[in-house]
């Protein structure tokens, strides 16, 4: 089992705030098109109010409202900025240690730390866990589809577990994990990804929540298709790298490359994060706005 700070860097909570604003220059023109922008998602989508602050009272860092500050602080709420705009969309990467397990004996282990950590949880309900699957795209001419070959998990902001089940295959313990009701398992068009690994490996993942349903529950406007890139720059206003060569290269090699490790390890962590974001916010009443607007 290896452990690796993801991108190389020391785990998010010990990374400081500062360094990441250094690359920004904000002016009084993009301060103004900013406040244009909120403006109008003040219309179309709404948002809590620790979303969209006033100019003059932006934090650099935002009040996380989760529970437990078990989210990041650096999303939902832009920092403020001098000069210059140099980007319009920052990179969202995982920050804290990835777990990669390739062996049976090492992902039965990461299975029973996950159970561990959800049975101390002591959570009323079920623990959000961010799920996400990966295999090789294109199987040779003739063959049937390649099968699931990468399971990535993430509960916290800290940890993510990257097991490459091609090698390691599913132990009865990791299959417990993912049919027990004691975790809700989350991701966009999760329903495919779990069909998938019920026909792959025998394995009945749930339960599920597909977060594309959720954010047309959570967020105002007409209803639409999400994935995981729209819905992450919507809710943290960051940007989700899908570079085509990582994405669709090959998740059966002996060993993954800590760019596969770290865009693995990203998409189930942002699934975890946007699941926990989206559930604190009322469901979105079009009725009652309407109705507001009236009186307004």
């Amino acid at each position: 089992m290896a452990m690796y700070p993801g991108g190389g860097a020391a785990p998010a909570s010990s990374v400081p705030g500062n360094d990441e604003d250094d690359d920004f220059h904000w002016d009084d023109a993009a301060e103004a098109e900013l406040q244009a922008i909120e403006a109008a998602y003040a219309k179309r989508r709404r948002l809590p109010d620790w979303a969209s602050p006033s100019p003059s009272s932006r934090p650099r860092y935002s009040q996380s409202p989760v529970s437990g500050g078990s989210t990041p602080s650096w999303v939902l709420t832009p920092p403020s900025f001098q000069g210059n705009v140099r980007a319009r969309h920052q990179p969202v990467s995982f920050r804290g240690k990835i777990v990669y397990c390739r062996t049976h004996s090492e992902v039965e282990k990461a299975a029973r730390d996950i159970l561990g950590r959800i049975e101390s949880s002591k959570a009323p309900g079920p623990v959000s866990l961010g799920f996400d699957l990966e295999w090789k795209p294109f199987p040779r001419r003739g063959e049937p589809p390649c099968k699931v070959a990468v399971m990535q998990l993430c509960m916290e902001k800290t940890l993510c577990y990257v097991l490459h089940i091609a090698h390691s295959g599913v132990p009865d313990i990791l299959k417990s994990l993912l049919e027990d009701n004691s975790s809700i398992k989350v991701g966009i068009c999760i329903d495919n990804d779990a069909r998938k690994m019920l026909n792959d490996y025998d394995v009945c993942v749930q339960p599920l929540m597909d977060l594309s349903i959720l954010a047309n529950i959570k967020l105002a406007g007409p209803p639409k298709r999400w994935s995981l890139a729209s819905l992450t720059q919507m809710i943290t206003c960051k940007e989700l790298p899908k570079p085509s060569n990582i994405r669709m290269g090959n998740w059966e090699a002996d060993v993954l490359t800590k760019q596969q490790l770290q865009y693995a390890a990203t998409d189930a962590y942002i699934s975890w994060y946007l699941y926990e974001a989206l559930q604190v916010l009322p469901d979105y009443n079009a009725e009652a706005e309407i109705e507001s607007v009236k009186v307004a």
